[in-house]
């Protein structure tokens, strides 16, 4: 069987389970997400050693009771984000602006005022999908950075779901030519990078503790917003209750290039700390943030 054959089989296959969750009421969905959780975590435990291994190293003084309470916690937010993930092909407009709420939207559109595009950093934390409902709030277009998926038929549904909303996605494997080909033409634009990842090792890599673990980390979005002028700022988001969820600005660098190396960096990393230390339940522990850790440079 032909590769492509495959993919679209399985898009087959998942389509209407998701145009099914895309279609049911809120109060609905949230039933289907605690059997969810009931069967990944319950009955498959997915994940799991990845998770435990996360959260022993990130609060090594809580005791296993309170590991186990984050962990349940988690696997629900887990599951929830990810029907609402699905939920976002059939939500309106006005839906959409009444459970994604953001807060002092000046700290961003001053840059646009300016005609400067800006770079919006966030973690793995709370809503960080409907972060791309920020299109309905600006005059700039909007993008975000991603990972495209393997299946063609899964990625271009993807991309319809966010350019419903006025996303627009830029592959993070092109991401560099392709900012700096929109900032030549003269295009200002709000750029959101999930930038607390796991690149790959190098000579030059930054490594810093992140959640009391020396990693590797991301400097794209600083080494971008120095080399063409953009704002920074970091998104702080929140969830109200289940299914609402509030976002605050804070602004990390007005002009990026009078910064020392690494203070961006370092500010969205320590904001991003504070937030799990809030409330880790809403962090995403499934991703293996840690895996290099063993290979961290001796000081």
């Amino acid at each position: 069987m032909k590769k492509n054959t495959l993919q679209r089989i399985i898009y087959l296959l998942i389509y209407p389970l998701i145009f099914l969750v895309a279609s049911i009421p809120f109060s609905i969905l949230y039933v289907f997400s605690d059997l969810l959780r009931f069967v990944i975590y319950n009955l498959i435990g997915y994940r799991i050693k990845v998770v435990r291994s996360n959260l022993s190293k990130s609060f090594p003084d809580k005791s296993k009771r309170e590991l186990r309470w984050i962990e349940k916690k988690f696997y629900q937010h887990f599951c929830d984000i990810t029907l609402e993930a699905f939920k976002s092909l059939k939500i309106s407009k006005s839906e959409m602006q009444k459970r994604m709420v953001f807060k002092n939207l000046e700290v961003l559109t001053q840059f646009e005022k300016e005609d400067r595009s800006a770079i919006i950093m966030c973690g793995h934390y709370a809503s960080w999908e409907w972060m791309m409902s920020i299109a309905y709030h600006t005059e700039s277009q909007a993008y975000a950075l991603y990972t495209p998926l393997m299946n063609q038929y899964l990625n271009d549904l993807v991309v319809k779901i966010r350019k419903k909303h006025r996303g627009n996605l830029i592959s993070r494997f092109e991401a560099i030519q392709n900012i700096k080909k929109l900032h030549k033409s003269g295009t200002v634009a709000i750029y959101g990078f999930a930038s607390d990842q796991s690149p790959r090792i190098k000579s030059k890599t930054y490594w810093r503790p992140f959640l009391g673990v020396k990693v590797p980390v991301f400097v794209g979005a600083e080494l971008i917003a120095k080399k063409l002028d953009f704002g920074v700022v970091y998104a702080r988001i929140k969830r109200v209750k289940r299914g609402y969820y509030e976002v605050n600005f804070e602004l990390i660098a007005d002009h990026p290039e009078k910064l020392p190396k690494n203070r961006i960096t370092d500010t969205f990393t320590e904001w991003l700390e504070q937030d799990v230390y809030c409330d880790p339940t809403q962090y995403l522990w499934t991703h293996n943030r840690f895996k290099h850790a063993d290979k961290a440079p001796k000081d």
